[in-house]
């Protein structure tokens, strides 16, 4: 792991907006007394969010401040996380994936036009406009290659629509948050081929699209599923329930009534049942007693069937 150092540059002092302040208390109020600490995560990242999306110093002491804890208990936080930038960022800060599945889909290609229009690694423009980093996995691979910009993706990149994205925030347009060739979440890049009665072929124009208001609930559908996943009826169901009562009642597993019904095939009748079911709850309370355990009828020490 690399050595993270606060930059050598910093603020004279740091203080939350009166907007951050109280979500910050909000925070703090979700953990009981005592144990406040727990809210350090969220105020470090809501004081970097705050400051441009980097943390200095007088915003780490703010924070053990405001959490009663020793400043160096934050600090360890805040160079431990890699999500808390400790020197300033660009405006639109880039965390660039180079991770095996975007180099397979072309990362290389994006990474070279980050260094021709930005520079190398954590260099800030000197219009203060972009930074970049390049990162481990950000977990968005049928989507390769990708970026994240400040809190958003931005997915399917290719040199030319990646040079058109940082010039479009380059000069406060509009862009695109997500796919940039128009895939819909991790749909097939050629579209969909199956599920389109619930989709759409076009991904967005059918009833279960995530645009769509849902869709009626389908009792019969629901009653078939429940009906396949049902035990079969007979006496192997019974047993198995009766053995998952036993579980809930505390009673102990080597109690429990093996019915041979599963190995053997043959019903047990009530009366055997009825029989069982006393020598396993006899067997639990002689447990409970410190007594010697007891066994089932039909079924004796190291005959293989406990």
């Amino acid at each position: 792991m690399s050595v993270r150092r606060l930059a050598e540059v910093q603020p004279a002092s740091f203080e939350f907006t009166p907007e951050n302040a109280d979500w910050c208390k909000g925070q703090i109020a979700k953990y009981p007394e005592g144990r406040q600490a727990s809210a350090v995560i969220p105020l470090l990242w809501q004081a970097q969010k705050q400051n441009d999306y980097w943390l200095p110093k007088p915003a780490i002491e703010k924070v053990a401040d405001m959490l009663g804890m020793p400043n160096i208990r934050v600090l360890e936080i805040a160079t431990f996380y890699t999500m808390f930038n400790l020197a300033p960022v660009g405006k639109h800060y880039i965390q660039f994936c180079g991770t095996t599945p975007c180099v397979l889909r072309g990362a290389d290609a994006i990474k070279a036009v980050l260094l021709r229009r930005i520079g190398p690694q954590q260099t800030v423009t000197a219009d203060g406009l972009f930074s970049w980093l390049e990162v481990e996995c950000l977990g968005a691979c049928c989507n390769a290659p990708m970026v994240q910009i400040n809190d958003d993706y931005y997915e399917d990149l290719t040199p030319e629509n990646f040079e058109r994205l940082l010039d479009d925030l380059a000069a406060g347009r509009p862009v695109r948050v997500g796919s940039q060739t128009g895939r819909v979440c991790s749909e097939p890049a050629g579209g969909l081929t199956t599920l389109t009665t619930l989709y759409g072929v076009d991904g967005r124009s059918g009833p279960q699209t995530a645009d769509a208001p849902p869709s009626a609930a389908d009792p019969g559908a629901a009653r078939g599923e429940r009906a396949a996943q049902a035990e079969p009826a007979g006496d192997t169901a019974m047993a198995r329930l009766e053995q998952e009562h036993r579980h809930t009642t505390a009673a102990p597993e080597a109690k429990l009534v093996d019915t041979g019904a599963a190995r053997t095939g043959v019903a047990i009748s009530k009366d055997d049942k009825a029989a069982n079911r006393a020598a396993a709850d006899e067997a639990g309370a002689s447990s409970l007693q410190g007594g010697a355990p007891s066994h089932p009828p039909g079924i004796e020490p190291g005959d293989g069937k406990e």
